[in-house]
């Protein structure tokens, strides 16, 4: 099993747009039916893992974006309206002892924000780190981290370009795990 993080970022480093919504929806090549490599990636998946707010707003989307992943939750509380399928824990490293044990196999996309990133990258349960470039410049919006210090223990692997100019970059996160910037006090 590896846990993988896959991210849609601007060429200026934003995984949103100023609006909120996600790099990879502002980026035409993928609004016009190509999948930036997404559908190949979650083919070796058989679970998702995500912080609460990253969750939530699949509670209530027309589709269920997961139908054929187990999926985890790290958050605080189990949201209202949550599937009983499920699972839900505030403690990363009890989740990641879940997400374990239910293992069969398959990989585990990591989706989501930057603390949920730095989370399981900080525990060294990290495996890579997967971004997709979006040949675009926001200028506002969320980024993945403030900076990112070379000590953080990522190891370049290998890049391919994407249609309409986006590049996917993969990093391997295995050796070192000082904390991402930004990581909460608690994992430093």
């Amino acid at each position: 099993m590896k846990i993988r993080a896959r991210v849609s970022m601007s060429a200026d480093g934003y995984v949103t747009t100023p609006s909120g919504w996600p790099a990879l929806t502002a980026d035409p090549a993928f609004v016009s039916g190509e999948s930036h490599g997404i559908r190949e990636f979650l083919e070796g998946c058989e679970a998702a893992v995500m912080g609460r707010t990253t969750f939530e707003p699949a509670l209530t989307n027309n589709r269920w974006p997961w139908p054929n992943l187990d999926v985890f939750v790290l958050g605080s509380h189990r949201p209202a309206g949550t599937p009983d399928h499920v699972v839900t824990d505030s403690d990363p490293a009890r989740l990641l002892e879940r997400i374990r044990a239910a293992n069969r196999g398959g990989d585990v996309h990591l989706v989501g924000g930057a603390r949920t990133i730095q989370t399981f990258h900080a525990l060294g349960a990290l495996d890579t780190l997967e971004l997709v470039i979006v040949p675009l410049l926001f200028g506002g919006g969320t980024r993945l981290t403030p900076a990112l210090d070379p000590s953080a223990g990522l190891t370049f692997q290998r890049e391919r370009a994407l249609p309409g100019g986006s590049v996917e970059i993969v990093y391997s996160c295995k050796g070192s795990r000082p904390p991402l910037p930004g990581a909460p006090a608690s994992q430093r």
